[in-house]
């Protein structure tokens, strides 16, 4: 028996939104190599977390120049140049969201790891932010991916039956976060490949 969902769940960056650091320290830096020494070893992923889940811009950026003084030009870029990591729309997962929306047969929401302090400028650029029915930030909430309490929070405040939710995120960390609460999720890794796992859940024909 197929299963019947209600509600749909989208991660935004790297999903619908592509959002990269490379864009942005690939014009910063000499060669790739030394970005990807930057991204590994100085503005990280873990780093960039703490700011989805809370912390204040101005006071990550100060941890790290404090601690790497001969990289604080590179380190300020990271927010003071925040804009130039967005790469666009995904088109292909942009065009899946419009025809959920359009078939009104499913509550559309996003949960998404994001700074509460950059996500307002995503609100601005991405008209389609406006589709769903309810998004649940980190940056706002103070708790990120894969805490179990970030997915019972969006399923408490919008009355959504995990039963009946379906996720859909790039990270497989997040998948099993997800699936840990007893939500049905997907692992996206291209637009065409949801198109095909969505047709096969009979949720798109």
């Amino acid at each position: 028996m197929q299963q019947q969902y209600t509600s749909i769940i989208f991660d935004l960056g790297a999903v619908l939104i592509d959002w990269n650091p490379r864009y942005l320290y690939n014009k910063i830096f000499t060669t790739p190599e030394e970005t990807e020494h930057f991204l590994e070893h100085i503005c990280t992923s873990d780093w960039n977390e703490e700011q989805d889940a809370g912390r204040a811009l101005a006071a990550a950026t100060e941890l790290l120049v404090q601690q790497h003084p001969a990289f604080e030009d590179q380190i300020r870029a990271y927010y003071g140049r925040w804009q130039e990591m967005l790469g666009g729309v995904i088109e292909g997962t942009l065009a899946i969201l419009q025809q959920l929306k359009e078939s009104g047969r499913y509550k559309l929401y996003a949960l998404t790891n994001w700074s509460g302090e950059t996500f307002p400028i995503a609100l601005t650029l991405y008209p389609f932010l406006g589709w769903f029915d309810g998004i649940v930030v980190s940056g706002h909430e103070k708790i990120r991916k894969p805490h179990p309490s970030f997915y019972q929070l969006l399923l408490d405040r919008y009355q959504i039956p995990a039963a009946e939710a379906l996720f859909i995120d790039d990270n497989l960390r997040n998948i099993h976060g997800a699936e840990a609460c007893g939500i049905d999720s997907i692992h996206f890794t291209s637009p065409e490949q949801l198109k095909q796992v969505l047709i096969a859940k009979t949720i798109l024909s």
